[in-house]
């Protein structure tokens, strides 16, 4: 994985203090991104073990509340499998800690699967989903160790500056735990 910025007692990228990794890649390409630097998966800087023990050190400090994950996109191919490790270190380790993930993919998108429509694929092509599967899974496990997930692509023509986290009116502030402890789809509320 590669990374664009880690950002030090950040105020933008959710609710209180924390701080931000900004990963780096991202295949959505949301026209007027804030953040298309970002889209290169070649760019930014290695993400090293050394990298990660200097964002764990920051994150140790009492008054960071929060973990925020953004980028690029954290969900990604090339991404997810990494970013996966580290938030549940993160949730073992600061168990405290408010940890907010930014995603172009949309709940729906993440949890919605059709069985039916698996079963129906020949050989060849279910090599193809299995490794598709367990993405996806890998996903879904990502965003189980989350408090809040910001989900859905920018929108340029649903731009809206005065909500908050977020860019457009599409994306939504999800509480992830109480969508799953209720079975539905809870948003955040601050």
């Amino acid at each position: 994985m590669r990374f664009a910025q880690i950002r030090n007692m950040d105020i933008s990228n959710g609710e209180g203090i924390g701080v931000a990794l900004f990963v780096q890649g991202c295949h959505f390409h949301c026209y007027n991104c804030f953040n298309s630097e970002t889209w290169d998966f070649q760019g930014g800087l290695e993400w090293t073990q050394e990298t990660k023990l200097q964002f764990l050190d920051l994150i140790s400090k009492p008054f960071v509340k929060r973990v925020s994950i953004l980028g690029g996109e954290p969900l990604a191919d090339e991404n997810v499998d990494e970013i996966c490790m580290l938030l549940n270190e993160i949730r073992h380790t600061f168990r405290d800690k408010i940890i907010w993930l930014y995603t172009g993919y949309t709940w729906e998108e993440l949890f919605n699967y059709n069985w039916q429509e698996k079963a129906d694929l020949r050989f060849s092509e279910n090599l193809l989903e299995r490794r598709a599967d367990l993405i996806k899974t890998c996903r879904q496990n990502t965003i189980k160790l989350c408090d809040v997930l910001v989900d859905g692509k920018y929108m340029e023509d649903k731009r809206d500056l005065t909500l908050k986290w977020r860019g457009s009116k599409n994306q939504r502030v999800i509480d992830v735990q109480k969508s799953f402890l209720n079975g539905e789809l809870v948003l955040w509320t601050a």
